[in-house]
């Protein structure tokens, strides 16, 4: 057996389709043209897209016949690769990384998980907890956004990975060792040395700084419009929420015009002189209500399917070349209520309540559909319903939608007066009430609940609580069993 010393063991954390393979493959070719021993082994996971994989290898000089592992050992791994951050953090659960051996790499980018962008509200995990610990509990930390390295060099993230370990200088082979296995896979040899550079270069780069969280800044206004806007959010509101307005008001002009922007700050207005908690009451409501008024409708939908920059933003992520034809093919769902929520008030209203309308025409839309933006007809047929937009407040969604959202604000408005954390509770509920259909259905009756529950006897906490319930399941059944104690 070899001392601790002379075997050096390496375990490779990335998910499906970034080249763990070939990054495991290239380090074994460079560990056999330094005449070392070398084994290779993978365990495939399921955690995030196609799958998580941990790969693993063992490099030992040539000698006597060692003895090598097929796993990763927790408190026994010289050298963690994690090509995103969260997989950094699942190898320190595991052990894999220790503070008296381990060299950690990893890449600071996010790709959310399955859990994040299926929770019912915000589902994000805080990627600040995950550099703080891999700071403390590896012997050397070296972290980039090796996403973003690939991106610049055209390359995929496996060479920029490939290249930090180089540059982390954790094996006794030169830089030239290295790109000599590059050379000899003859795949993609240019991007990939463009990415072995880029990542070799970053790791030689200062190591990361803690996260300290800071205010955001307000963004710099680009039209004249948006500077007399910037202009009055400095002048009337609280700066600890001068960020999140400014992006609400991008976010409302971009999503129906500058009227509807100073409608949103008109709103938000009789909330300053109420708020007592150093600006968040504001910041607070300035969020979720920028949300609520961008709800997503049909003509939303078709607007963003449509839009230049999203197919730009789809072929940067396909890599699509120039001798390259793209085809999009979407799943879509229009129900029956939308066609009548788009409709204008009186007659969405008349469409919704009439049974005979509904039995005619719901069966049209009974089913969703697969639809082919690329195409002609489809991309014409959806840039027709984007059209709509400056029509939009006269439908009937629009009427409803506000109606809403007046209540809403009356709700926290009349308890900011007796108590902040009351109102911002109520504000909150907000994350209930999202996206289309029957997602959106289920939202406003879950948050019509909580409502009729607070009116009957609750505080602060009880708000929290049943808001809480309501987002950890799609039936509601946890909110009822919150309810059935309070009736209880």
């Amino acid at each position: 057996m070899a001392s601790p010393r002379q075997r050096i063991t390496l375990a490779i954390l990335a998910l499906g389709g970034q080249g763990g393979g070939v990054l495991a493959d290239w380090i074994i070719a460079l560990g056999e043209a330094g005449e070392w021993v070398v084994q290779g082994t993978s365990v495939p996971g399921v955690a995030q897209r196609t799958g998580s994989t941990v790969y693993y290898l063992e490099l030992y000089p040539k000698g006597a016949p060692p003895i090598l592992g097929l796993m990763p050992a927790p408190g026994d791994v010289d050298v963690v690769i994690a090509s995103e951050l969260m997989e950094a953090g699942r190898a320190m659960v595991r052990g894999f990384v220790t503070p008296d051996r381990t060299t950690l790499i990893a890449s600071t980018n996010r790709i959310y998980a399955i859990s994040e962008k299926s929770a019912l509200g915000d589902g994000m995990k805080d990627g600040g907890v995950i550099l703080e610990a891999a700071q403390s509990r590896a012997a050397r930390f070296i972290g980039l956004d090796m996403d973003d390295a690939a991106a610049r060099t055209g390359s995929v993230i496996s060479s920029v990975m490939f290249g930090a370990l180089a540059g982390s200088g954790a094996l006794p082979f030169t830089r030239e060792d290295f790109e000599a296995a590059i050379r000899a896979g003859g795949k993609a040899v240019a991007s990939n040395l463009a990415g072995f550079a880029a990542g070799f270069t970053a790791a030689l780069a200062p190591p990361v700084a803690k996260a300290v969280a800071s205010a955001p800044a307000m963004p710099a206004p680009t039209t004249a419009a948006g500077a007399r806007m910037a202009e009055r959010i400095a002048r009337d509101f609280p700066p600890a929420a001068h960020a999140l307005i400014a992006e609400g008001v991008r976010r409302l002009m971009d999503y129906q015009d500058l009227a509807y922007a100073e409608l949103y700050l008109e709103r938000l207005t009789p909330l300053v002189a109420l708020d007592r908690v150093g600006g968040r009451l504001v910041a607070e409501t300035a969020r979720h209500l920028a949300l609520w008024m961008s709800y997503e409708d049909v003509i939303r939908v078709a607007e963003l399917k449509t839009r230049a920059s999203r197919f730009d933003r789809v072929k940067g992520e396909v890599a699509l070349a120039q001798d390259q034809v793209m085809s999009v093919t979407e799943f879509m769902h229009p129900r029956y209520d939308e066609l009548c929520e788009m409709a204008p008030r009186a007659v969405g209203t008349w469409l919704a309540g009439s049974a005979g309308a509904r039995r005619t025409l719901a069966p049209l839309f009974a089913k969703g559909r697969f639809v082919r933006t690329t195409s002609l007809s489809w991309f014409l047929s959806l840039s027709a319903l984007a059209a709509l937009r400056p029509l939009r407040r006269l439908t009937l969604r629009f009427a409803r939608e506000h109606e809403r959202i007046a209540a809403w604000l009356e709700d926290a408005t009349e308890a900011a007066k007796v108590d902040q954390d009351l109102a911002l509770e109520i504000i909150a509920c907000q994350a209930l009430v999202k996206g289309y259909g029957e997602t959106h259905a289920r939202g406003l009756s879950n948050y019509a609940r909580i409502k009729a529950a607070w009116r009957a006897g609750g505080d602060a906490k009880d708000i929290r609580r049943w808001r809480e319930a309501a987002l950890a399941d799609e039936d509601g059944r946890r909110l009822g069993e919150e309810l059935a104690k309070l009736r209880a």
